[in-house]
């Protein structure tokens, strides 16, 4: 094999691969020998076929099946062979068939960036405050009640009040035309809850059963469904039914319906009060480790490959397909176009391959490595998020497929464990409302 080695650009490297006849031959042999068991051709017996006349009728299909296989068998040999870092899977460029009997097929590859860190340990990173409010106390409380309601079939002169239920059937229109996907039928509409959007739920407080209506609503871009971000919808409403959501009393019997071990009602507000500090702090080692990969990707600057570029554009947009297609639904039928996504997402792909490279080189430098424990306990949180015994996650993970990935999370979360560890943390300031609470203010 005779490797020809080319500089596109700093980061892309041009394979010129170049393999002997006798090998080619031996593959073009074994394809055509395999054809003539299984091909039939008139006024031949089958597996009598002579290879020239195989050659004259088969010939293009052969050569592209056997050129693809020997570009899978020598492709690795020949970036190894050249001491090459390939970060992506290449782009065959070309390949041919010569008529010495040899193959050529050009390649280029992405190559790993080769940088110097910059700063990157005792990074400077403020750390807001973790405070709970009496406000936020409140609020998971009234959502208690909400859950533990009990809901009747409302009179029929009662208007529809936030905390109702309706049962609506409804038809979305875009430009006077009928969105198929915005259509229900005995929807029920948890009124204040915000499930359908706060403005659609205003827009039928004070309806009554019977009523029908016809209102416009404005979806902001950054609309949770892609099918109404950005546009003005249309409703046509008739309501079929409303029931009455009867909360409880905030009291100590409510504390006891709640969880058999409170006894009071200050009980239940200490344990949500609990709870919820418990979430901020969960969520805070994530808001760090975002300040800490945007402190890092602005204290270094260096080309990263366009290719890994592409393919994380690429990995982005399937996760969102993946998503629509729960719904019941394509990109095309959510009014989103390719490029669109493309300029929308190309800076986030970037950050995150710019942001890889970095952690890797630092694991590197810190000899940061996934341990047979780490597996194990990432088996282990994985097992109880999911409900699931840690031998049943491990059957999931046979393939190389899905163990790589998995075994790459492990490592970014290590080294950004590593980070946290040696970032010096500063305590922000307090804001209005962690001020109050510091304050001691009247609890709901």
């Amino acid at each position: 094999m005779d490797v020809v080695v080319e500089t596109v650009t700093n980061l892309t490297r041009r394979l010129s691969v170049t393999l002997p006849e006798e090998e080619v031959s031996k593959e073009l042999n074994k394809a055509y020998g395999k054809l003539k068991k299984e091909v039939k051709l008139k006024g031949f017996r089958r597996g009598k076929v002579p290879q020239s006349v195989l050659e004259k009728h088969f010939r293009q299909k052969v050569e592209a099946e056997v050129g693809e296989q020997l570009v899978q068998a020598t492709y690795f040999d020949a970036v190894e062979q050249e001491k090459i870092d390939p970060v992506v899977h290449p782009e065959i460029k070309s390949h041919t068939f010569n008529e010495d009997g040899t193959f050529v097929y050009v390649a280029e590859v992405d190559v790993r960036p080769v940088f110097d860190l910059g700063e990157y340990k005792g990074l400077e990173i403020e750390r807001p405050p973790i405070e709970v409010g009496d406000d936020e106390v409140a609020e998971k409380l009234e959502a208690l009640r909400r859950e533990h309601a009990v809901l009747r079939r409302a009179d029929d002169d009662h208007a529809i009040a936030p905390d109702d239920i309706a049962i609506v059937d409804f038809q979305g229109f875009h430009n006077d035309a009928p969105m198929p996907e915005v259509h229900n039928e005995d929807y029920s509409v948890d009124v204040g809850s915000g499930s359908l959007g706060k403005e659609f739920e205003e827009k039928i407080v004070g309806l009554k059963r019977g009523d029908k209506t016809l209102y416009d609503v404005d979806f902001p871009p950054e609309y949770p469904s892609p099918v109404m971000a950005g546009k003005t919808v249309t409703f046509k409403v008739d309501v079929k039914d409303i029931k009455e959501r009867l909360k409880p009393e905030l009291d100590d019997e409510f504390a006891k319906d709640v969880n058999g071990d409170y006894e009071t009602i200050d009980d239940l507000k200490n344990a949500v009060r609990k709870e919820l500090l418990a979430k901020k702090e969960a969520a805070l080692d994530g808001d760090l480790d975002d300040r800490i990969m945007q402190k890092l990707i602005e204290n270094h600057d260096f080309d990263i490959p366009t290719r890994l570029v592409v393919y994380e554009l690429a990995e982005m947009e399937k996760q969102l397909e993946a998503n629509l297609k729960q719904s019941g639904l394509t990109l095309e039928t959510a009014g989103i176009k390719r490029e669109d996504l493309v300029t929308r997402n190309r800076e986030v792909a970037e950050k995150r391959v710019r942001g890889d490279f970095l952690l890797k080189k630092i694991a590197e430098v810190e000899e940061i490595k996934v341990e047979d424990a780490d597996i194990e306990n990432g088996y282990q949180r994985i097992a109880e998020q999911y409900k699931m015994t840690v031998p049943e996650v491990k059957q999931y993970f046979q393939r190389r497929e899905e163990i790589l990935p998995f075994v790459n999370e492990l490592l970014n979360e290590k080294i950004l464990r590593f980070m946290r560890e040696t970032a010096n943390i500063i305590e922000a300031p307090a804001g209005p409302q962690e001020a109050v609470a510091e304050s001691g203010g009247a609890e709901s």
